[in-house]
């Protein structure tokens, strides 16, 4: 086979092999890692909860920004029915400073969302995005360091609920 053939099917069994080895890859299960947290809470309501979560927010030092009714907009845009869904954007002032002097674009990451929803059984969730894991795409230690206090935060606020 004359050089410049064999080199070229060389290069696309290379290609093909590389492309089979990712789709195998893809196939195979794989792990995942966690990016929230939660917690069931029974003998509540949906609006006692959100004023739990809210005050235990602001205990360590959150206040919430945003407060979406997801819930109320997936019936008022697609007219589907779902149970009480909240998510709260929460913000640390002091954390959200820090991360946004070392990485400006972190902000699109922020705020950080707890959830509040309800279940099919009547009880309640409280979930929180675990920032640890969501900045680990970053990749910048001096966030990670930040992430993982904010974590420990959240954690705290979810497991006094």
């Amino acid at each position: 086979m004359p050089k410049d053939i064999q080199s070229r099917v060389t290069s696309i069994t290379l290609v093909a092999v590389q492309i089979s080895d990712i789709c195998i890859r893809y196939n195979e299960p794989t792990l995942t890692m966690a990016y929230t947290f939660s917690r069931i809470v029974d003998h509540t309501d949906m609006n006692a909860l959100k004023e739990r979560t809210v005050a235990a927010l602001k205990a360590e030092g959150f206040g919430v920004l945003t407060e979406i009714d997801l819930a109320g907009t997936l019936k008022q845009k697609l007219g589907k029915d779902h149970l009480p869904h909240l998510i709260l954007g929460a913000c640390n002032p002091g954390f959200a400073d820090q991360v946004v002097t070392l990485e400006p674009y972190i902000s699109t990451m922020l705020p950080c969302n707890v959830t509040l929803r309800q279940l099919p059984d009547g009880r309640h969730e409280v979930a929180a995005i675990d920032p640890a894991a969501a900045m680990q795409a970053v990749g910048n230690p001096a966030i990670a360091a930040v992430a993982t206090e904010v974590r420990d935060a959240l954690q705290r606020v979810v497991d006094s609920l």
